[in-house]
């Protein structure tokens, strides 16, 4: 997928809002597509609210990734992860935003705006956008996932996965 063709959703509750603006006009100012769902207007101001309207149009394939925001991440990320088919995770460090997608094939990445600042923010992002999936290594890995989160959304019965692991 060429990277100016990405369709992003990005979203935040209060904590976050400068955060967001900033990223927003960055993306926006390097030609990417870019959303603000800006859903607090028009829905929940809560952030599972919020983090969770912007996880279904991702797994809705209205959008190809999210960015969440709030004032550490953490709630978003945990929310995002309720939406079958969706995966996402807190990044604060460029690193970890690479290997969000290169290793996790993750969709959606969350930050806080009361752990990091604009400027790291933008590099995060970068490293983000500029990432795609390897497969290889992480590849059984991300497939044991999608069975597990099978099993966990459909399974009513709960039982144990092939390996042994209570579900």
């Amino acid at each position: 997928m060429e990277q100016m063709k990405l369709r992003i959703a990005i979203d935040s509750d209060d904590a976050a809002t400068g955060l967001k603006k900033v990223l927003f006009d960055y993306l926006k100012d390097q030609g990417i597509e870019i959303t603000d769902l800006n859903y607090a207007e028009t829905g929940s101001a809560l952030y599972p609210d919020i983090g969770y309207h912007l996880a279904k149009r991702v797994q809705e394939k209205e959008f190809d990734r999210g960015i969440l925001l709030c004032g550490t991440g953490l709630g978003m990320s945990i929310v995002a992860n309720k939406v079958e088919g969706v995966y996402a995770g807190v990044c604060h460090d460029v690193y970890s935003a690479e290997r969000l997608r290169k290793s996790n094939n993750a969709q959606i990445i969350t930050m806080g705006a009361r752990v990091i600042g604009p400027e790291l923010a933008k590099k995060i992002i970068d490293a983000w956008i500029h990432s795609e999936f390897e497969g290889k290594g992480s590849l059984p890995k991300v497939e044991r996932i999608h069975e597990l989160e099978s099993k966990s959304f459909h399974d009513s019965e709960g039982g144990t996965g092939d390996s042994g692991v209570s579900v």
